[in-house]
């Protein structure tokens, strides 16, 4: 099957580049210079994956992830050549699942690409683990609390899964990189940290307990 990709760069080498290495890969990309063409063509086709840049004329890249995140759970990779932790959290906080900073090697970014899609559906033993009143189908992939349903992004879901495996075992950041992530070279820990929050918020800031020095655990 193949992937579509929108990619959306106001630098035209950079994006004829990315384009073209993505296509090698056998992925269909449509492409856009600014957030408002981008979000006219997120609308008008279907999208498997969005690569946006943060930095982006008339939308910029951060607005442009809480448009396309509020429509549905499309994977969104952000990429910039800002690395300070409050772009970083801004972007991951709209919705992002990932962030990639400039320059970038194109075979990590398409390996990103596959990795965020992979995320998309989850595999696990059919059951429905409970804790307290909040219930995990690894069957349905429903997540409910007080039987209400919680709306759960794909990288939520898989990392909720992931404690949810191991309720009480203190997973490292590094762990988590590597399961949820599928990183299996060195990661950016604070896209660990920004979903941990999101997931916190959403199904209560006391079930994820933070070990200092050492990552987080599931309360049993």
């Amino acid at each position: 099957m193949t992937t579509h990709v929108l990619l959306v760069e106001d630098d035209a080498v950079i994006r004829e580049a990315t384009q073209l290495a993505l296509e090698r890969y056998g992925m269909r990309v449509r492409t856009a210079d600014d957030g408002l063409a981008g979000l006219d063509l997120f609308r008008a086709q279907p999208t498997d994956v969005a690569v946006l840049d943060v930095m982006l004329p008339h939308l910029d890249g951060v607005s442009l992830a809480r448009r396309i995140r509020e429509a549905g759970h499309v994977p969104i990779i952000m990429i910039s050549a800002r690395t300070d932790s409050i772009d970083v959290i801004n972007a991951l906080e709209a919705g992002a699942d990932d962030y990639v900073t400039k320059p970038f090697d194109l075979a990590v970014l398409h390996a990103r690409i596959r990795a965020v899609l992979r995320r998309q559906a989850p595999v696990a033993e059919p059951s429905v683990v409970a804790f307290g009143d909040l219930t995990v189908d690894t069957l349905s992939m429903e997540v409910r609390l007080g039987g209400a349903l919680v709306a759960l992004t794909p990288t939520e879901l898989k990392l909720l899964l992931e404690f949810a495996a191991q309720p009480g075992v203190v997973l490292s950041r590094d762990t988590l990189l590597a399961h949820v992530w599928d990183y299996t070279w060195e990661g950016d820990t604070r896209v660990v940290d920004v979903h941990v929050q999101r997931l916190r918020a959403k199904i209560g800031n006391e079930r994820i307990e933070t070990v200092r020095g050492f990552g987080y655990k599931l309360r049993r």
